[in-house]
């Protein structure tokens, strides 16, 4: 037999009279082992004798130019081999070890999981694997998934993707749609809150084709009377800037809107809309293609982030 490369990396484990045992027992001859050994007839014997006198048992049995296994010599061949086998799953656990200082993980994702929840889950995965490249891409949620499923990001993190054969929504967790507005607007004091309410005074509305958009669009098809729109826009961050700087109604999740929750510049309230309760986050990956190594170990670092992160989120919409 030929020897494995866990068995080429064994001669910094095993003296060279362990090796040669090990390849005339396996080949059942000293000149058999010699010709896959590469070395002379005369050194693999001598090894072997060296071997027996040191430990004082003869673990062949000559017979003409054969050998055969003593008991001696069987039970130190099946040692042998059990070192092998864990051997090789060692060298895979070093490669794999190996495999994560290189590599690349494609990311696409919504603004709001961009702003403060993605930044985390990729500084706390940068810090055990520094030498991964991760690319980043920011997007609508359908395009998000989109460029799962054609392969041009590893990991999805997206709003209410679409059902498709081709994705796996491999992590998903439900937040409540709120209305962003300052301190002092007339409505932050309001201890319920409806979208038909919101609408009475000037908002800025998510530009269609976001996931916040298609389920306010559900619930505003059933409200009378025209709502005061100031503004549509595609980006969240210019609707908070909007809500802070000329007291407009934003719309959003509580993701992306953390600093100016806990600074006060904003005030968080939920919509009682049944529409609005279950804006679903996802995490899609491709259900044709398997994740390499780099991108499996940041999917299982980002769930177990957000599975960490996500309940401090509904604890502050409790509150």
């Amino acid at each position: 037999m030929r020897f494995g490369r866990a068995q080429d990396l064994s001669r910094n484990l095993y003296s060279p009279a362990m090796r040669y045992f090990y390849a005339a027992a396996e080949a059942g001859s000293i000149r058999a082992a010699s010709r896959e050994l590469n070395v002379a007839s005369s050194a693999v014997n001598r090894q072997i004798l060296w071997l027996e006198e040191a430990l004082g048992l003869q673990l062949f049995d000559r017979v003409g130019r054969r050998i055969r296994l003593s008991q001696a010599g069987e039970l130190l061949l099946a040692h042998i081999r059990r070192t092998f086998s864990d051997f090789e799953g060692t060298v895979a656990e070093l490669d794999a070890l190996k495999g994560l200082r290189k590599g690349t993980v494609s990311i696409a994702s919504v603004e709001s999981v961009a702003e403060k929840l993605l930044p985390a889950v990729i500084s706390g995965f940068r810090k055990r694997y520094p030498g991964i490249h991760v690319n980043v891409s920011i997007s609508s949620a359908k395009e998000a998934a989109r460029k799962v499923e054609t392969a041009e990001a590893d990991v999805g993190f997206t709003f209410d993707p679409p059902e498709n054969s081709a994705l796996t929504i491999a992590f998903h967790h439900d937040l409540v749609i709120g209305a962003l507005m300052t301190p002092g607007h007339p409505l932050a004091d309001a201890k319920s809150l409806s979208l038909g309410d919101c609408l009475k005074f000037p908002v800025a509305l998510p530009a269609e084709g976001l996931s916040l958009r298609t389920r306010i669009d559900l619930v505003r098809s059933r409200i009378s009377g025209a709502s005061k729109t100031y503004v549509e826009a595609n980006s969240l961050r210019l609707m908070r800037a909007l809500a802070k700087e000329d007291n407009v109604i934003g719309f959003q999740t509580l993701i992306g809107c953390e600093d100016e929750l806990s600074s006060g510049a904003l005030v968080f309230k939920p919509l009682t809309d049944a529409p609005l309760q279950a804006d679903r986050l996802c995490v899609v990956t491709s259900s044709l293609r398997a994740l390499a190594l780099a991108p499996g170990m940041f999917f299982d670092h980002a769930v177990l982030t957000l599975k960490d992160h996500l309940p401090l989120l509904d604890a502050k919409k409790a509150s």
